[in-house]
């Protein structure tokens, strides 16, 4: 790893015409062919789930209205959307989420600065956090109706405290465990506590708050079938809620579906936007 300030550079000895090549610097296959085996493994995984889901509900172990056939799946699915109910779900939930994720996300990297980097952060708010991380945040959902009503307010909250614990515990964790060598070359070159927090701490750290904000996103859109059973008229957590109150598990499962690709296509949104900052990671293994 290189590190500069200023106009001075250290960096590490160069490789010398006998010795043995890093095992990490290798290179690896084109991208284009991980991307293609990814693809391939992932369509073989969802044949697979789909024949033993059409296996089980054709065994009549089920009763048909319970353990519905992917056709009727489909047909359900189908049905909310040429109704326009399913796209205004989307958008409703998409933007909750969203909000939510991105307040959580926020306030989880400040807080992991704080508690990884200042001893104020580390004595004071550490111990706090550390107890109530475990508070189950659906728990969480009636005192903030009771605070904020059941506006949009509350369920942002909900989504925000989800999303906020994963980003929190990543972020902390790959914050304090810089190696001290590079903080200590940092320090004998002069480098200030900014520049060493820019140049050194986040960049280190790249993988696991990028682990967190995954993690955190894949929460937000759990938790937004919980904030959107009460006080909403649209949103994919309200269908699920109405559909189970009449029996429609088609409508549920299908729903289920939807909230899954959106959570996969943000997953892969945040993996793909954070992939310059993590490459690195990857060499090394």
């Amino acid at each position: 790893m290189t590190i500069s300030v200023g106009t001075t550079t250290a960096s590490d000895p160069p490789a010398t015409s006998g010795s043995r090549p890093r095992r990490g610097l290798r290179p690896g296959p084109p991208t284009w062919i991980v991307r293609s085996k990814a693809l391939v493994w992932t369509v073989a995984g969802l044949g697979l789930a789909a024949s033993a889901w059409t296996l089980v509900a054709a065994s009549g172990q089920f009763p048909a209205e319970l353990f519905p056939a992917l056709p009727e799946i489909w047909r359900a699915g189908y049905g909310l959307w040429l109704d326009g109910v399913l796209t205004e779900d989307i958008v409703a939930s998409s933007r909750r989420a969203a909000t939510g994720f991105v307040l959580g996300a926020l306030a989880g990297i400040a807080a992991a600065v704080l508690t990884a980097n200042t001893a104020t952060g580390r004595r004071l708010l550490q111990p706090v956090l550390r107890l109530l991380a475990p508070v189950p945040t659906i728990g969480l959902v009636p005192l903030a109706i009771l605070w904020f009503g059941l506006g949009e307010d509350s369920k942002a909250l909900v989504i925000a405290l989800g999303v906020f614990v994963p980003v929190w515990i990543n972020s902390h964790t790959g914050l304090s465990s810089t190696p001290h060598d590079y903080l200590q070359a940092a320090r004998c070159l002069g480098a200030s506590r900014r520049q060493t927090l820019l140049r050194i701490v986040l960049p280190e750290a790249a993988p696991d708050i990028v682990s967190g904000l995954r993690v955190g996103a894949a929460m937000s859109f759990v938790l937004i079938v919980v904030a959107e059973m009460t006080g909403t008229t649209a949103g994919i957590g309200y269908r699920i809620y109405q559909s189970q109150m009449f029996s429609q598990a088609d409508r549920v499962i299908a729903c289920l579906i939807v909230l899954g690709i959106i959570g996969a296509a943000c997953d892969l949104a945040i993996a793909s936007v954070t992939a310059p900052l993590t490459k690195w990671s990857e060499k090394e293994h």
